[in-house]
């Protein structure tokens, strides 16, 4: 006998289930079922999509808005340890009960209309948040942009953050075709905000093509500053003496100012002041997105897994100091281009720890071990080597090698895939409760 899910895990097995295929983009069936869910806003939409920095520049919106006491909805993904941390509402994570309800009315609305897990979900996020009393709603992309389940809701902004090569194999092999697919998010007579300084044409034809109103960073908006601070400046606004955003990295600047962009396009109806502005952009928190945890050895998480972030990784660490040793912790996906990845970090790194990664579609850790060898990564031998590779089956296995061979003056750099970053984050929590529950 067939038994309906009661709980959220229950539900989410049950949702892996419902569709053949775990990927399958297109509109059709999203749109559907949204109709007859009666899915509606009544507050300003903006819709965040690119290769990366997206979930960033939905973060630092999130904080502006919220420091302006704006109720704010933000739907973001994949998630990192819980389903839960998908949705926030005004800062929180939305409850288990709040989703399984909403999961009940859309298996209620689908009828014989088959959903994937993401399309399902997104589904039940977005009634989620039309029942919220929203001041703002913030909607990151999951995969592209013109196909994707976020793109049945009609934003008043659209953002494009990147654009770099990503899932080649539903989006296209160069920046042209996928540049296209990401712009697919923008709306005639509408803004679309792109912060990629060199966008590809394709972006530009198409927003000329649907009459979207284009703002291109270097063109429309812009920053400017030194060490201490900096100045953003729009078509009508500007924002001077900023503090630099709580997220660290080399493009968080670029992300702080399409987020800026968007407040200035919406100003009128969601005015945010200048104060307001400063201590969302200093209190933003965005865990895994070059997130450096205190105490030594270093110990750097951050979910770069495409040559685009990987190559921000590298700069990043460069910007960091000096540091005797850096071990990496690494696992991936073999649909990602892992050789593109390895060539922008094998300089910088001495040790590596290979994870595998619990999924079927993840790469072995020694395959990633065969890329680093064919790269020209070469293990010396010896107690005192400067250069290893070596293989764990899982990420917090991987990571308790490298802090046990670390010492205070090293650096650890948790990357790649989101599993790899919320493995070690785990092991992290458990060490951390085992110290919290032993006697004084």
């Amino acid at each position: 006998m067939h038994t309906s899910p009661v709980t959220l895990a229950e539900w989410l097995a049950h949702l892996e289930t419902l569709h053949p295929k775990a990927i399958d983009l297109g509109l059709e069936r999203v749109a559907a079922v949204k109709t007859r869910l009666g899915i509606a806003f009544d507050c300003p939409v903006i819709i965040v999509g690119g290769t990366n920095g997206k979930g960033s520049t939905c973060a630092m919106l999130e904080s502006m808005l919220r420091q302006a006491g704006y109720k704010a909805g933000l739907y973001t993904s994949p998630h990192l340890l819980h389903f839960n941390e998908r949705a926030r509402i005004d800062g929180d994570m939305v409850t288990d009960a709040a989703l399984v309800e909403q999961f009940v009315a859309v298996e209620a609305a689908r009828g014989d209309i088959s959903l994937t897990y993401f399309e399902f979900t997104t589904l039940a996020i977005l009634r989620l948040f039309a029942q919220a009393g929203l001041d703002a709603v913030i909607l990151e992309v999951g995969l592209g942009g013109r196909l994707d389940a976020v793109n049945v809701i009609d934003a008043d902004v659209a953002i494009v953050t990147s654009v770099d090569i990503d899932h080649q194999e539903y989006l296209g092999d160069t920046r042209e075709q996928i540049g296209f697919e990401k712009a697919g998010i923008f709306r005639s007579g509408r803004v679309a905000i792109c912060s990629d300084p060199v966008p590809p044409t394709s972006l530009i034809e198409h927003a000329k093509a649907i009459g979207a109103d284009l703002w291109l960073v270097g063109r429309d908006f812009n920053y400017s500053g030194d060490k201490q601070q900096w100045n953003y400046g729009g078509r009508s606004q500007r924002r001077n003496s900023l503090g630099y955003p709580a997220l660290r990295g080399a493009n968080q600047l670029l992300n702080a100012c399409a987020a800026l962009a968007a407040l200035e396009v919406l100003r009128l109806r969601l005015p945010v002041g200048a104060q307001e502005v400063r201590n969302g952009l200093v209190m933003v928190d965005w865990p895994g997105r070059f997130q450096v945890v205190p105490g030594r050895p270093a110990v750097v998480l951050d979910v770069a897994h495409n040559p685009h972030a990987a190559a921000t990784l590298a700069q990043n660490l460069d910007n960091m100091g000096f540091h005797r040793f850096t071990y990496a912790v690494f696992g991936a996906m073999q649909d990602k281009d892992i050789d593109g990845v390895i060539a922008h970090l094998k300089s910088r790194i001495d040790h590596w720890c290979l994870s595998d990664l619990p999924l079927p579609r993840a790469a072995g850790a020694d395959s990633i071990r065969q890329k680093l060898l064919a790269a020209g990564v070469v293990p010396q031998e010896g107690t005192a080597a400067e250069s290893t590779i070596a293989c764990f089956a899982t990420p917090a296995e991987a990571y308790a090698n490298a802090l046990n061979r670390a010492d205070e003056n090293d650096r650890i750099v948790v990357f790649g895939s989101f599993l790899t970053v919320a493995g070690v984050i785990e092991a992290q929590n458990r060490a951390r409760s085992q110290d919290r529950s032993q006697p004084e």
